[in-house]
């Protein structure tokens, strides 16, 4: 599924993308889940514990910026966090034990007015014993130049974690100003659907607006050797080790000399990234 050359790639620039991973019929049922998902805003005006509104959204044309934790949603989306051929990608990255970090999230960048997601690092978010962590995207529609393509800075994850904090609260963004961060020289990432996205958890990335007339989802995925353990905790083991997408468990954390700065005190704004990024003070991607 990876060739040499696509491990290079991500070891030395951060990142790959990798064509036709998916399926056609699975990714299929992985747009109708997200559809029918979708149309149930159509009975809300407030955010639900799985669906983050977009802030025009009204229940006549409901409008969904986020799918939150979709895994523990739809069956389905548990049967693909575990997809054999997503499985061998990543025994090539991170090695054979793996742990699906979190319940995900499908961001769903809306046609003409879809949200931009300010730089940051994963990491930030998540600081674990290792650096065996990366994000995992399934395109459910093509990205390219003119649908907010993922963005990323090729080799900033061998860089520091910049500060993602505003006002003294953990906000989930770099203040690219402020940090005097330099992404001149960023890439836009463009793949088919059906293709995925691999970026190390250090790597500082976001996305602009969606201002084209075609939609950009993304089912997003965060995954760990199971021997990085979350620096934050974990509440319960049983639960912990439920989320081993393959191979097996291990109580012996693999320690390793990186940089870390505790997302603390926590965001004012709960619920997503768009709401934690709300306090950042220098916005990057102006709407």
């Amino acid at each position: 599924m990876i060739r040499e050359r696509q491990r290079e790639k991500y070891e030395t620039d951060g990142y790959v993308v990798i064509q036709d991973v998916i399926d056609v019929a699975t990714l299929n049922e992985l747009r109708r889940v997200t559809d029918d998902l979708v149309g149930q805003a159509r009975d809300t005006t407030e955010h639900t514990s799985t669906l983050d509104l977009d802030p025009s959204h009204t229940p006549e044309k409901p409008l969904v910026r986020r799918i939150k934790h979709p895994y523990f949603a739809h069956p389905f989306y548990q049967s693909i966090a575990a997809h054999p051929p997503l499985m061998a990608v990543l025994s090539e990255l991170i090695g054979d034990d793996i742990r699906l970090r979190t319940g995900g999230k499908v961001n769903l960048k809306l046609a003409g007015d879809g949200a931009a997601v300010e730089w940051h690092q994963d990491w930030a978010f998540y600081p674990h014993t290792n650096q065996d962590v990366l994000a995992v995207g399934m395109l459910l529609d093509d990205m390219g130049p003119d649908n907010g393509p993922l963005l990323v800075l090729p080799g900033s994850h061998k860089g520091p974690i910049y500060n993602h904090h505003s006002q003294g609260l953990f906000c989930g963004a770099i203040d690219v100003k402020r940090e005097g961060l330099d992404v001149s020289g960023a890439r836009e990432l463009h793949a088919t659907a059906g293709s995925i996205t691999v970026h190390h958890a250090r790597l500082v990335h976001g996305s602009a607006v969606n201002r084209s007339t075609r939609a950009r989802r993304i089912l997003f995925y965060v995954y760990a050797a199971c021997d990085a353990w979350p620096l934050m905790g974990i509440n319960d083991l049983d639960e912990f080790d439920e989320m081993i997408m393959h191979g097996e468990a291990t109580l012996n954390a693999r320690m390793e000399d990186v940089p870390v700065r505790m997302p603390l005190p926590a965001a004012s704004n709960q619920g997503s990234i768009y709401e934690n990024q709300r306090t950042l003070e220098n916005k990057y991607f102006l709407a």
